[in-house]
């Protein structure tokens, strides 16, 4: 290796001291060396704003399906909470005619030592642990009248049952436990990425919070633009339907046979229609008296509402009753293509089906998007055609 080496100039440096020159040099390039090491990780750390945008997006959405999951743990244990309080008031219930029972038996025994007759056999047999043990000597049983035995087997019957309550009791109680932990845990989910969203925004910037405005603008153009195209499908098809249905009916009408025949047809079909439209008419009606309250998530109203609280109460005030999470809402009816959606339908969103609103007509709908807004009538395109999931008419 030294062979390689380039001689240095003597008289240049004096055991181990750098001249100052060369010395002023290092320590220049080191501090720019360091300088820049230091500023290049802050640059590549801070996230761009579109991945911000992404970030929050994905946090509420996160936020929602908890959300769904606080829901479901929510009615699982009201629904829960309501059996175990049967279940106690039965144990109570059945204890009272175990104490009904077991007096009865305590004044035989008592009239049957006053007498002298099988007071130890008696005694015996109501300090047993177990009644049933000691019926097995027949002794005993061969010696009761009929109206003992009765009393006997009213009271180990109303033991049993007794015995049977409480359990079932005990089960409830510990399935209560295990839901309310559930209901906490979806509830501190909800909140924490809640509260990540809200410090993700928090350290925006005004120029960024304006072009974020900016971005948010655009997609609304963009999803009103893809709901008027929608609308424009919608009417052309139910035109080519309506022109069909004429020429039907025209066709038809020329033979007694085929216009029996399509008369039976319209008239089974036109009803249904007829109801549902109503219907919808009046869940239409409450959704839009429900414009401008504000998102709040595990809503049901009537001041404030999540999503599935909305198209809920909506449609109960039509006489329908829904499920109370989307991804129970989605089961609840007749799926339909996107370009057969009727007002009334309901538009469900993203594969994890955590979303959904009310549909209008002409692309648009009625939902409560998110927490920090409130409800409003938005084209069903408002994140984009991908993040709807289905269609579902529900009556």
């Amino acid at each position: 290796m030294a062979s390689h080496r380039k001689s240095r100039p003597a008289g240049t440096r004096v055991a181990g001291i750098r001249t100052p020159a060369l010395a002023t040099a290092a320590l220049t390039s080191v501090a720019l060396l360091s300088q820049s090491a230091n500023a290049a990780p802050e640059a590549d750390d801070k996230p761009s704003l579109e991945e911000v945008e992404k970030k929050v997006d994905d946090l509420y959405r996160q936020a929602e399906s908890a959300t769904d999951k606080y829901n479901a743990a929510k009615e699982k244990t009201a629904k829960q909470r309501k059996r175990v309080d049967t279940l106690l008031d039965g144990v109570a219930q059945r204890t009272q005619k175990l104490n009904e029972a077991r007096e009865k038996l305590g004044s035989f025994a008592a009239a049957q030592y006053r007498t002298g007759a099988s007071a130890p056999d008696t005694a015996t047999f109501l300090l047993a642990d177990t009644p049933q043990d000691y019926f097995d000597q027949t002794q005993l049983m061969d010696r009761m009248t009929g109206r003992q035995k009765v009393a006997v087997d009213d009271y180990v019957t109303q033991q049993s049952e007794t015995m049977k309550k409480r359990q079932e009791a005990t089960e409830s109680l510990a399935t209560l436990n295990e839901t309310q932990g559930d209901l906490k845990t979806a509830k501190a989910t909800v909140q924490r990425k809640l509260a990540d969203a809200r410090e993700l925004l928090s350290k925006l910037t005004a120029e960024e919070k304006a072009r974020l405005a900016a971005i948010e603008r655009e997609k609304q153009q963009e999803a009103a633009r893809k709901a008027a195209e929608l609308a424009r499908q919608q009417a052309a098809q139910q035109q080519a339907q309506e022109e069909a249905a004429q020429q039907q009916e025209s066709g038809s009408s020329s033979s007694s046979g085929s216009s029996s025949g399509s008369g039976s047809s319209s008239s089974s079909t036109a009803p249904a229609d007829s109801s549902y439209a109503t219907k919808a008419e009046k869940a239409l009606a409450f959704a839009r008296a429900q414009i401008g309250k504000p998102y709040v998530w595990g809503a049901v109203g009537p001041g404030s509402y999540d999503c599935s609280g909305l198209t809920q109460a909506a449609w109960k005030a039509a006489g329908v009753t829904l499920p109370r999470t989307t991804y129970d809402q989605v089961d609840a009816g007749t799926t339909v293509s996107l370009t057969d959606a009727r007002p009334g339908d309901l538009v469900f969103f993203y594969d994890d089906i955590t979303h959904v609103g009310i549909y209008i007509g002409n692309g648009m709908m009625i939902h409560a998007p998110k927490p920090g807004t409130y409800v409003r009538e938005e084209s069903i395109y408002y994140d984009g055609e991908s993040s709807i999931h289905s269609v579902v008419r529900p009556a």
